[in-house]
């Protein structure tokens, strides 16, 4: 599914350049479950927001699916992340103004083929199967850190997408509540969603099928686990 082919990425300004990634040569095929690993300022965010096509590569490729996508245009992205990609944060990111069923519509909201009633049948089912629905109706500053996280995983997940990426997705959770995501995390997977994580937990990388460490903006080691 994802194919980086020496990628790179710098950050330039007037005075200093920042090499961020180098030289990443790495595949993740389909149905797999992937944590990605390493200190601080070692290069996992732009790593997860350039598979996220959030950001672009300085060089190198990255192929997505049949697609060489490195030089598409920022509306051609926006199109293949819509339609491709869920995402779930550490913070949550759920809007405080918006319900807990209304939160996770949003992410239907600009697929046009997707009808008022499909929506709002789509969102029901993924708060159920999140274990949720019944906070449906909450504002998220009703819910504890836990359920805010099930909430945005049933985002991630409502457009049905090939990939979820995961960015610390327990690092505002108790042991209990992060195993719980974990266990949801496991189980979409299992049922075919490619799952990218970065995470800092060892034992929660214990989950995925291979760790990649990076340092210094580049893969130093990748370990194949015994999935628990």
């Amino acid at each position: 599914m994802i194919i980086f082919k020496n990628l790179s990425k710098v950050y330039r300004t007037t005075e200093i350049e920042t090499t961020a990634l180098r030289d990443i040569n790495l595949e993740v095929a389909s149905g797999e479950f992937v944590a990605v690993m390493g200190p601080s300022g070692c290069g996992k965010s732009t790593f997860l927001n350039i598979v996220g096509m959030l950001d672009s590569p300085s060089g190198g490729e990255y192929w997505f699916g049949d697609c060489n996508i490195a030089g598409y245009s920022e509306t051609q992205l926006s199109e293949l992340r819509k339609n491709s990609i869920g995402f779930v944060f550490q913070s949550f990111n759920l809007i405080d103004e918006l319900t807990v069923s209304e939160n996770v519509e949003l992410a239907l909201l600009y697929h046009q083929d997707v009808s008022s009633g499909e929506r709002k049948v789509r969102v029901r089912e993924a708060l159920e199967r999140m274990k949720i629905a019944h906070r449906a109706r909450h504002m998220p500053q009703q819910l504890s850190g836990g359920q805010q996280q099930r909430v945005a995983v049933a985002r991630a997940v409502v457009s049905r997408p090939e990939l979820i990426l995961a960015d610390e997705p327990t690092g505002n959770l108790d042991t209990a509540n992060g195993e719980e995501v974990m266990q949801l995390l496991t189980e979409l997977n299992g049922e075919g969603t490619t799952v990218v994580m970065v995470t800092h937990s060892h034992s929660h990388a214990e989950y995925a099928h291979r760790i990649v460490n990076l340092l210094d903006g580049a893969v130093v080691t990748e370990s194949i686990r015994q999935v628990l």
